[in-house]
């Protein structure tokens, strides 16, 4: 079960405007690191994204940038399995602030607690982390990113546990999803699995 769970605050709905980033390292497993970062966004709070995370322009003054962060990140991110809870936010946001600064993405596969979740917890009404992370008994100071990725990272423990499974990227597959995935110059999606139908040579005649 080695992997590593992410999970970014905005200042705004710009997805370049990360203000916070927390990261969670799991190997065999078990946590092994844990990093979180106030950063600097250099661009407008909005009022309604302070009242979500609570952080303030004041709290990151004089924090670095995240182009000065990215040289700290990189080797914790690269070649790594991530998991985020919506990770097609997260994973926005982390290439909103790459496309910012002007830097290469680096080579990753990614996977989403959020809809993996939905397809195994059909009994819950929501699943969103906090109401997974309340079924799994796991304590949340939720919209704190350090916070938010110990949920995650949990989360992912215990739905791989529960189908005892012990590599994410198969655990996924074995659900019919199919990793997401960055690499230099694009993009894919995390989505469900799709087998190419083999046209009968008869379609051709």
């Amino acid at each position: 079960m080695n992997f590593t769970a992410i999970d970014f605050e905005t200042a705004n709905f710009n997805r370049s405007s990360a203000c916070s980033l927390g990261l969670v390292q799991v190997r065999d497993g078990i946590v092994t690191g844990e990093y979180e970062w106030l950063i600097d966004p250099q661009q407008p709070f909005n009022r309604m994204n302070i009242a979500i995370h609570g952080i303030t322009p004041s709290m990151v003054d004089k924090q670095p940038i995240f182009e000065e962060l990215w040289t700290t990140i990189e080797p914790l991110v690269s070649g790594e399995t991530i998991i985020a809870h919506n990770a097609v936010f997260d994973i926005s946001v982390l290439r909103g602030c790459l496309d910012a600064a002007q830097k290469s993405y680096p080579e990753i596969q990614y996977l989403c607690t959020y809809r993996i979740g939905k397809k195994l917890l059909q009994e819950l009404s929501s699943h969103k982390l906090n109401i997974i992370s309340s079924y799994f008994g796991i304590r949340l100071d939720h919209h704190n990113a350090l916070e938010d990725a110990r949920a995650c990272a949990q989360i992912m423990l215990n739905l791989m546990e529960q189908q005892k499974e012990s590599d994410p990227l198969f655990f996924a597959k074995s659900l019919g999803f199919q990793a997401g995935s960055l690499y230099s110059g694009g993009y894919t999606p995390f989505r469900k699995h799709t087998i190419k139908k083999v046209k009968n040579k008869a379609d051709y005649v």
